[in-house]
């Protein structure tokens, strides 16, 4: 398996092509690394809004209800289709952003996202069947910018500097459940709940159009390393990213094969992505349903708290993800330059990606069981304020690591890879949030969050098996994949 690391990643930091009778090494992307700061800071400013729209709308859902005339049961109807559809849409749109491109899909997202909000906005008070349906629109104009984030930092980077990119854009998706609830809190408190969607209608609009005059198209299978010139439908309005470099390099050899299927479920098919769908997927899920719980946790044992203050007790997650986002994207690629020069032809990625990982979890679980005891004990609120930080930094530690190995081997299917992560996770997610309080009156906060930390440390033995099959399991696909090539192309 060393050997086809070692060919993988000559293919993924050059690209060669013959020119007359020598050969020129071609880069693997032309943009600058500030232009690609530039193209990861705006592809994660859109991914900020997949989670926003449910999170900024936590704090209001009593006041709809009264608004609406619903019990909270039934207003929390409208949590549970948003949580379907951000699992399953990016089932479509990710494998179709990996066919026909990034840069159209991202401006029909982020549209949908703009026109559902405004109908939330206006949305009449005797219409709640509205008000649901205009959900589902909302999350499935939102939950894709995650999927199509991943496939762009995929198509600009390579193996060896991927995991900062990566872990400065999870920045956006994992900040907003932290800062959503305070500034929905907010809004709700000081002007109404319908000030909470004009508020998204305003942010959104500024980010489609930053996407429409600024982000390139960076698909390889159309743009290459981005010399390749594109229709005018794919050009940005404004294409100040890679202009230089455009007008001195160009080589069609640069330009992939797309696949031929757009199927993201045979993904499933594949061990090795279930191990690491399945890692990623319970992890998110248990951090998500913490984070999900903060205001009712509070509100129970801080009773004099208000509802702006809960909301500003959900900063020092954020807090912590901001250092695990920035310390964990650096480690990894110091890990992966470092293993690589030591182990030479016995190299794999999935060590190079998971050596750090059993640190992560098992302060993780520490902080997870912390948590659970922390709140039954009502202890002073400085102490799960600080469980938080600790657990911000420790899932973000885990899950940028986990889709950065998951974009390493499906690269060409980046979108698509996450899209099925997204599935997982959320869909995960949405039952243990339908299952955690009654679990906390069954058995207490401190016996409910040490089983669920006990779930996350039967994780350990599925990391070491990712590390010691996943370059079998990828060889043989790989194998599989280029003698299928093969066949086409003598068909």
């Amino acid at each position: 398996m060393a050997m086809v690391d070692i060919k993988q990643e000559q293919a993924d930091e050059a690209v060669i092509s013959a020119v007359g009778a020598g050969v020129v090494e071609m880069p693997y992307s032309i943009y600058s690394g500030k232009e690609k700061w530039l193209i990861v800071g705006m592809v994660g400013l859109a991914g900020f809004y997949s989670p926003l729209p449910a999170n900024i709308y936590f704090p209001a859902i009593p006041t709809l209800a009264r608004a609406f005339g619903q019990s909270i049961d039934a207003m929390n109807q409208t949590v549970t289709v948003y949580l379907v559809f951000q699992a399953l849409s990016p089932m479509l749109w990710g494998p179709i952003s990996d066919r026909h491109g990034r840069r159209l899909v991202y401006l029909v997202c982020l549209s949908i996202l703009v026109a559902s909000s405004i109908g939330m906005a206006l949305c009449p008070t005797e219409h709640f069947w509205l008000l649901l349906c205009l959900r589902c629109f909302q999350s499935g104009g939102s939950a894709s910018t995650i999927a199509l984030g991943a496939g762009v930092i995929g198509d600009i980077s390579t193996t060896s500097e991927r995991g900062g990119y990566f872990g400065m854009f999870n920045l956006g998706p994992m900040l907003a459940p932290c800062i959503g609830p305070a500034l929905g809190g907010v809004l709700s408190q000081e002007l109404g709940w319908r000030s909470i969607f004009w508020t998204l209608v305003i942010m959104v609009a500024v980010c489609l159009l930053c996407i429409a005059l600024f982000l390139p198209e960076t698909l390889r299978s159309i743009a290459g390393n981005g010399s390749i010139p594109v229709p005018k439908r794919l050009r940005a309005l404004v294409p100040i990213v890679g202009r230089k470099a455009a007008h001195e390099i160009y080589d069609p050899a640069t330009k992939t094969k797309s696949k031929q299927s757009v199927n993201p479920f045979v993904l499933f098919t594949y061990p090795d992505v279930i191990v690491l769908l399945t890692f990623t997927g319970i992890v998110y899920a248990v951090n998500y349903t913490i984070t999900a719980t903060i205001s009712s946790a509070f509100s129970k044992i801080y009773p004099e708290l208000s509802e702006t203050v809960i909301g500003l007790c959900y900063l020092p997650t954020g807090a912590g993800m901001i250092i695990g986002s920035t310390m964990t994207g650096k480690m990894l690629d110091w890990e992966y330059a470092r293993i690589k020069k030591a182990a030479g032809e016995h190299f794999t990625i999935e060590y190079a990606r998971l050596r750090i990982m059993p640190f992560y979890l098992v302060l993780f679980i520490i902080c997870v069981i912390s948590w659970g005891w922390a709140i039954q004990a009502r202890a002073h609120m400085a102490v799960p304020l600080i469980i938080g930080v600790f657990l911000g930094w420790t899932s973000m530690g885990i899950l940028n690591t986990t889709m950065t190995l998951n974009i390493d081997i499906l690269q060409s299917r980046s979108s698509g890879a996450t899209a099925c992560t997204n599935l997982v996770r959320c869909s995960l997610a949405a039952i243990m949030i339908s299952v955690i309080d009654r679990m906390t009156s069954a058995w207490g906060d401190g016996w409910t969050y040490t089983f669920w930390g006990g779930i996350c440390a039967l994780l350990l033995p599925l990391m070491l098996l990712e590390i010691r099959m996943g370059p079998v399991w990828r060889g043989k696909r790989e194998a599989a994949e280029q003698e299928k090539s093969e066949c086409s192309e003598v068909d």
